[in-house]
Order: structure tokens, then sequence, then C-alpha cells
């Protein structure tokens, strides 16, 4: 719900010193160039399995939000919802080559999510 209509979105995950995550998420409006900025925090999963993190954009609910797919260098991420909730294919870089956008995408139907609704953030 946080992202619904935004675009050219940045997000910061900074290890603290309690074992979790502090995120910094920037991104602007669609038709606006301004700017906005929210915080949330990451934390491992209570369930302990490896890619397997919770969100907290707002306290005290968490919400799954697990790593799916990682590129060996680390290049790209897909995050997940263990329900098929929602679904993001995170770039380091602003763009993606097809190619790869469009077998991540395969994969990501093959595992059961509606990819018909993935939206690029226009970067």
């Amino acid at each position: 719900m946080f992202d619904k209509g935004s675009r050219e979105t940045t997000t910061n995950y900074t290890l603290n010193k309690n074992g979790y995550y502090n995120v910094v998420t920037t991104y602007k409006k669609s038709g606006d160039e301004k700017v906005y900025s929210r915080t949330s925090k990451m934390f491992p999963s209570e369930n302990g399995s490896k890619g397997a993190l919770q969100a907290q954009f707002i306290w005290p609910v968490k919400i799954d939000y697990w790593i799916i797919e990682l590129a060996d260098d680390y290049s790209y991420v897909v995050v997940g919802h263990p329900d098929h909730r929602f679904l993001f294919i995170m770039s380091r870089n602003q763009t993606m080559p097809k190619k790869t956008h469009d077998e991540i995408v395969s994969r990501c139907k093959g595992k059961g999510y509606d990819v018909s609704k993935l939206k690029s953030q226009l970067h």
C-alpha cells in the first residue's frame, strides 16, 4: 500500500547494533517532483528461515518480506510474500537488461506470483 503511485524509489538498509535494519526509502509521487521519505525497520523473521525478513512500516505491525531470489553478484534482489501478496524486483542500477528482467518475471510467475501487477518505477 505504501508503494502505489510511487516512482524513482530508492531504499537504503543499514544494519544497526540491535541486529535489525533501519530502512530509509525515498521516492517521488506520480506527477510530482518533490522527493518524499519514509523510515521503517527490517527484522530477521521469527521463524529463522534464511532470507525471511519482517518489515515494520507501522508499529507494532510486521509483515513477511522474503528474499526469494538474489543475484550472485548482488545486482538485483527479488522480494515476495509467502502468500504472494506482493512482489518486488529491485536492482542496484536504474535499468536492468530486458533479458534478465524477463527471466526473473518468468521464474516469479512459475512460483505463483501475479506478474501482471508489476510496474516499473520509471527511473
